[in-house]
């Protein structure tokens, strides 16, 4: 089977065929009556013949740090929704929080393997800047802001000043901060500033120095908010960069009976599932992780579209999720 006898049994043209199976337009009775012979001679086009043909891959290539994540999972359906009504497909790259496997991923498929790539980065090196500057393909960033590339991230630091905020204000005034690498500018660096900054216009600046770095992980929560109570026995609230790590938190408060919420409250931020069944549950912030997974996306097929895109730059906004663990 080919395109013209599939073109001659639908009685239509062999251009007509051509958009077909290339998402182009055709009118409504012509795909149907394509899309009969199709289903019933079982006839699927050659991936190879069309790549030579149009120089196009139909791939999309999706690089994120880790697959173990409520939110990478979010951006991830985020960007299938549009996907799987798009005509591309996605492969995917997980570097394990690797900023060396980011480089590595990148450049591999930068060498015509993929269309376009969306890079769900959390540290942006030299190396980095310097590789997405020389790119032959168009990449678009989620979560991070990236000055001169098209990117869509959060507003992670207004996220933790309010939430700090909110603590403040209903009566906790002996906090601490469970932050994750300052090289990480939105989980790291900006949840980070909005804490501090929220504390000292409070005028409650001593309290901007309590703050450790954990990883990614409830099990370094855990340890993190032990290293806290040793150092500050007086805690009554503790805010956390992830609610992984406010998992942890509330762990190691339980096993030391103490009490969350009255006697220390605890936040963290994603509002993942995993935080509505912990007991108590956990205040957190919500994000638009799977609205950035698609705003991204369709900003990427607009530049492989047109070869350009109106969007450059989007911020999304967040709200706070108040649960019993705080009140």
């Amino acid at each position: 089977m080919n395109i013209a006898e599939i073109a001659r049994m639908a009685g239509v043209s062999s251009a007509a065929v051509s958009r077909y199976f290339n998402n182009g337009y055709i009118s409504e009775e012509k795909k149907q009556a394509i899309q009969k012979v199709v289903e019933e001679t079982g006839y699927r086009p050659s991936v190879q013949a069309q790549m030579l043909r149009t120089k196009k891959t139909k791939m999309i290539g999706v690089i994120v740090p880790r697959v173990a994540s409520a939110a990478v999972g979010s951006v991830v359906e985020g960007i299938l929704s549009v996907l799987n009504q798009s005509g591309y497909q996605m492969l995917l790259a997980v570097t394990q929080n690797d900023p060396d496997k980011e480089l590595e991923y990148l450049s591999a498929f930068d060498e015509k393997q993929v269309d376009g790539i969306l890079l769900s980065a959390t540290v942006f090196t030299s190396e980095h800047r310097r590789l997405l500057k020389k790119m032959t393909i168009p990449v678009v960033i989620i979560g991070q802001q990236f000055p001169g590339s098209c990117c869509v991230y959060h507003d992670d630091y207004q996220a933790c000043y309010d939430l700090t905020t909110h603590f403040l204000e209903n009566g906790r005034e002996r906090l601490a901060y469970i932050g994750a690498i300052r090289q990480d500018k939105a989980v790291g660096e900006q949840r980070s500033r909005g804490y501090q900054d929220a504390v000292c216009d409070k005028g409650l600046d001593e309290l901007a120095q309590r703050c450790v770095v954990a990883g990614f992980s409830s099990e370094s929560g855990y340890e993190k908010m032990k290293e806290l109570l040793g150092r500050y026995p007086d805690l009554d609230g503790v805010i956390c960069a992830t609610d992984e790590m406010a998992v942890g938190a509330l762990q190691y408060l339980k096993e030391q009976r103490i009490s969350v919420p009255e006697q220390i409250a605890v936040a963290g931020h994603g509002d993942s599932d995993i935080v509505c069944v912990t007991s108590p549950p956990l205040t957190t912030v919500h994000y638009s992780y799977e609205k950035s997974g698609e705003l991204a996306v369709q900003m990427l097929l607009e530049i492989l579209e047109y070869g350009k895109t109106d969007m450059k730059e989007i911020m999304l906004g967040c709200h706070l999720v108040v649960r019993e663990a705080e009140s």
